[in-house]
């Protein structure tokens, strides 16, 4: 078997297609970094622990400090200590609720901001297939499993790094942090927490890119296809008729979107009146001679009129000449030469009346 898992991997050498990408996609197969993951939740922290914990920590004193100067009746109140610590808890639940709050967001925007908007019920439906005790402990010895313990080390050591780099200037100043007032203290607490986060913030940044970097290659390995993949693939997507349907009139539908918007740069539109309308485009700078820029019959020839309208381009009537050119000349091509005698009287009309020289 797992000569055969080699061999199968040996020959997956093509990139994904983009069909297979979001058939993955569809299953919650996306490249996610925890790293990046648990980074964002502690920036969330450490910006909560900067600007709201002086508040946080103001108005937990005040519910210790109601509680404190009536010690002595808690006792003595109806429902005694029960409803007194019920109190308290709804008192700090509320002061914490804002907190806990940014940091739920926090942990939900992180996998939004790595791989977009995703539902995929699929990934965490409970399958019977995954619970196996051999493949639950090949894992523990797998390379995904190893990286991971390399990595659960690195950061410990680099947070020991930096902790040691920031703790190493106030050894010498514990006496005095520890013997000042309460504020003081609280203050320069907070003042450490804060540094010491933002520098563990710095470290983890650049290991969590590096770790995004990895997830993503790791993932487009791992979807990695067979030539004979793509073949099959192609087989069921372009060898269906519906599809085959489906991808002509996306073609024509983003192909008449160009064309109609090619009309407004035309000088003239020549017209049967109703049936065909060919738009002409003319600098006697630049060409040699007119050209095509659009072309329909019927609707195609109606809608062509109506832009031609909205931005004042002439609609010239020549029956034999729209038929003619509308057989014979294609969209982006020029005037062949056995029509440029007749192309050339209407260009000639047409700048007459707006005053331009052919």
């Amino acid at each position: 078997m797992a000569e055969e898992d080699q061999t199968d991997d040996a020959q997956k050498t093509e990139d994904p297609t983009p069909k297979k990408i979001e058939e993955a996609r569809k299953k919650g197969q996306v490249a996610l970094s925890r790293e990046v993951n648990n980074w964002v939740i502690l920036l969330a922290a450490t910006i909560l622990v900067a600007v709201l914990s002086p508040s946080f920590f103001h108005h937990m004193l005040e519910i210790l400090k109601a509680y404190i100067e009536r010690a002595d009746s808690i006792s003595q109140m109806p429902g005694g200590m029960g409803i007194v610590l019920g109190e308290g808890l709804k008192k700090v639940l509320l002061v914490m609720f804002m907190p806990l709050a940014l940091l739920m967001l926090a942990a939900f925007l992180s996998p939004f901001l790595q791989v977009g908007p995703l539902f995929a019920p699929g990934a965490i439906k409970p399958a019977l297939s995954k619970i196996s005790p051999i493949k639950g402990f090949t894992r523990l010895f797998s390379k995904r499993a190893l990286m991971e313990f390399a990595k659960g080390i690195l950061k410990i050591s680099l947070i020991g790094v930096v902790g040691v780099i920031i703790l190493y200037p106030y050894f010498g100043q514990l006496e005095h942090i520890i013997g000042a007032p309460m504020p003081v203290l609280l203050t320069e607490i907070r003042l450490l927490v804060i540094k010491m986060m933002i520098g563990v913030l710095v470290v983890l940044m650049v290991l969590a890119a590096i770790d995004l970097l990895y997830q993503r290659y790791e993932h487009m390995k791992k979807m990695r296809m067979s030539k004979q993949e793509i073949k099959d693939e192609y087989k069921q997507t372009e060898g269906d008729p519906h599809v085959r349907a489906r991808l002509r009139q996306l073609r024509s539908e983003k192909a008449r979107q160009r064309m109609m918007q090619a009309v407004p740069t035309a000088d003239v539109v020549i017209t049967n009146p109703t049936h065909f309308s060919i738009a002409l485009k003319y600098d006697p700078e630049t060409m040699e001679s007119p050209q095509c820029v659009a072309k329909g019959i019927d609707e195609i020839a109606l809608r062509i009129r109506e832009v031609a309208k909205e931005h004042g381009i002439l609609l010239y009537e020549d029956r034999p000449l729209a038929r003619t050119l509308y057989d014979t000349v294609e969209i982006d091509e020029f005037i062949p030469p056995a029509h440029y005698k007749a192309v050339a009287e209407v260009i000639s009309f047409v700048f007459k009346q707006r005053g331009r020289k052919t």
